[in-house]
C-alpha cells in the first residue's frame, strides 16, 4: 500500500475535512479527494462519509487510522531525528494570547534558542483562542497556547497550568467601597465602580461575578483595552476595578499599587492548554519546546 495515500488518509481523518487536510499537506483539494478514492478502491470499502461540513470516518476508516497513524508518526520521527543534526536550525512557530505568551512562555522558550546545535529559531504570533486554534489547524503554527480544549482528532491538547483571577483596584476604591470586609454581598457595593476590561462583553469581570457572586456585573465597561497589561496600567492609574491573572498583578499587589477588593474562599481559575497538531510531537524541536514549557509551568503560581 502506498505510504503517500496512507499519509493523506490519516491527515483527512485527523482534520475531518478534505479542504483542511489539503492545506496541511500542501496539496489541492481535488488531489486529496483523488488519493482517498484510490485508497478506497484498493480496500474495496468506503473510508469516509461525505457531509455538508467535512467528512466522518466509517468504522473501517476508524480502524485503519488506529492501525496506521502510530506507524506513520514513527516514520516522521525517524525522518525528523535524522535531519536534526548540527547543521539544521529549525524554527518553532508559537501562537497564544499576548499577555500569557509574552510574560510566561516566551521568556522560558528563549532559553532554547542558543546556537549550540540543539536550539531553534522562535517566531511568535498573538491572537484569541479561536484564531490561534484555527491557525494551528491550518499549519501556520507548530505549537499553540489556548484556554479551551479543542475537539476532534486533528489537535491534541495537554493541560499546562491554572491561572487564578483576582479582583483588583487602586487603593482608594477599596476605601470607598469597603468591600475587603464583605463576602458574597460585596457585589452590590461594586455596582457603581467603573470597570476596566479587554472587551465590551466584560469577559473577565462577568466570569468572576458569575463564579463568586452568582450574578452579573451591573457597571458597564468604562475603559476597554484589548491587552491585560493595558488593563493593569489603567487600573493602577485609578480608572476602576479589573479582574486580572494573579501572575500579572502579583508585583503591583505587593507594592500596593493595587489591592484585592475581594478574597473568595475558592478563587476563579482558568486552565491553559498546550496544543499541537496530532503527530507533530514526533518533531524534536516541537517536542522539546512542549516539554520545556510543561516543566516550567510546574513552578508557576
Amino acid at each position: 500500500m502506498d505510504l503517500a495515500l496512507l499519509r493523506t488518509f490519516v491527515t483527512v481523518h485527523r482534520a475531518g475535512s478534505f479542504t483542511r487536510a489539503a492545506a496541511l499537506l500542501g496539496l489541492s483539494q481535488p488531489a486529496v479527494t483523488s488519493q482517498i478514492r484510490t485508497l478506497e478502491r484498493q480496500l474495496g470499502r468506503p473510508l469516509f462519509l461525505r457531509q455538508a461540513r467535512g467528512v466522518t470516518p466509517t468504522t473501517i476508516g476508524d480502524e485503519l487510522a488506529h492501525k496506521a497513524a502510530p506507524h506513520l508518526d514513527a516514520l516522521v520521527e525517524i525522518a525528523e531525528t535524522g535531519a536534526d543534526d548540527d547543521s539544521t536550525f529549525r524554527t518553532l512557530h508559537l501562537a497564544g494570547p499576548p499577555e500569557f505568551t509574552a510574560e510566561r512562555a516566551l521568556p522560558v522558550l528563549t532559553e532554547l534558542t542558543g546556537e549550540d546545535g540543539q536550539g531553534f529559531a522562535l517566531r511568535a504570533s498573538f491572537g484569541n483562542a479561536e484564531e490561534t486554534l484555527e491557525g494551528l489547524a491550518a499549519g501556520h503554527h507548530d505549537l499553540a497556547i489556548g484556554t479551551a480544549r479543542p475537539r476532534g482528532a486533528l489537535l491534541t491538547a495537554t493541560p499546562l497550568c491554572d491561572e487564578e483571577h483576582v479582583l483588583v483596584a487602586a487603593p482608594h476604591w477599596a476605601e470607598r467601597t469597603g468591600t475587603e470586609k464583605l463576602g458574597r454581598s460585596a457585589a452590590p457595593a461594586l455596582d457603581h465602580v467603573p470597570v476596566v476590561e479587554v472587551h465590551e462583553s466584560l469577559p473577565f469581570v462577568a466570569r468572576y461575578w458569575a463564579s463568586v457572586f452568582d450574578t452579573r456585573p451591573a457597571a458597564p465597561g468604562t475603559v476597554i483595552a484589548p491587552d491585560l497589561r493595558a488593563v493593569l496600567a489603567c487600573t493602577v492609574a485609578g480608572a476602576g476595578l479589573a479582574v486580572l491573572p494573579r501572575y500579572l498583578c502579583a508585583e503591583p499587589l505587593e507594592r500596593g499599587d493595587v489591592v484585592a477588593l475581594h478574597e473568595p474562599a475558592v478563587p476563579p481559575l482558568r486552565t491553559y492548554f498546550l496544543v499541537v497538531r496530532t503527530g507533530t510531537l514526533a518533531m524534536p524541536h516541537i517536542a522539546r519546546a512542549h516539554e520545556w514549557l510543561l516543566r516550567a509551568a510546574a513552578d508557576w503560581i
